[in-house]
């Protein structure tokens, strides 16, 4: 084996166990994982994230597409119509949510679907 093969070959070996994945996002559901889908409520959870995420484009003086995500009614509402869920998860036939931003965070994004699966609870 040449000197250049080797040294290729080490360099790929080298490159490859620079490699990681983060164990939350591997394993989400495992017991001491970051993110805790149990107990989330419209009050405690939803709403907060809606405020820091949402409300400032969809609210009822101005509410962007028609949809209002600072009031509970106006939330649910959205998420009956099955387009909630489609754009803050950047899915086909609804516009990306935030518009022009990142989806939210995996965690933040599971624990709103925990409250829809729930059946959108006003708690």
């Amino acid at each position: 084996m040449s000197v250049r093969m080797l040294t290729f070959a080490v360099l790929i070996l080298l490159a490859g166990s620079c490699y990681y994945d983060k164990e939350e996002d591997l394993y989400p559901g495992l017991p001491g994982s970051s993110c805790d889908t149990t107990g989330v409520t419209w009050s405690g959870t939803v709403a907060p994230l809606m405020a820091s995420n949402c409300n400032a484009c969809h609210n009822p003086a101005a509410p962007s597409g028609n949809v209002v995500t600072s009031t509970f009614d106006g939330l649910k509402t959205a998420v009956n119509s099955g387009i909630f869920w489609k754009a803050i998860n950047h899915e086909a036939g609804a516009s990306p949510m935030p518009q022009g931003g990142n989806k939210l965070p995996d965690c933040d994004l599971r624990k709103i679907k925990a409250w829809i699966d729930a059946g959108a609870p006003q708690n």
